[in-house]
């Protein structure tokens, strides 16, 4: 996804993703690191069938990001909200 424009909603809009990535304690870079690597896997949220991306951002945090995609070319997506979550188990 390393092509990808992200939407981002102003700093002070109530409801906006930048609030909703905050409320969790991260930061947009975060969110940035996991979405726009492209070995990340992403698939569908079991729970609101949105679009989740997980992965580990460069502070060293697991985080799943959920998304919208907004437009095919240029992908362009608008992340929802992320929060950091347990890392998967190796499978053994």
């Amino acid at each position: 996804m390393n092509e990808a424009v992200v939407i981002w909603d102003l700093d002070d809009e109530p409801d906006g993703n930048v609030q909703h990535v905050r409320a969790h304690d991260l930061t947009i870079e975060e969110v940035e690191d996991v979405l726009l690597e492209a070995a990340n896997p992403t698939s569908e949220s079991r729970s609101s069938g949105e679009t989740v991306t997980f992965g580990w951002t460069r502070t060293g945090r697991h985080i799943i990001v959920v998304w919208e995609h907004v437009q095919g070319d240029p992908l362009t997506i608008r992340p929802i909200t992320a929060y950091e979550v347990p890392p998967p188990r190796e499978k053994r």
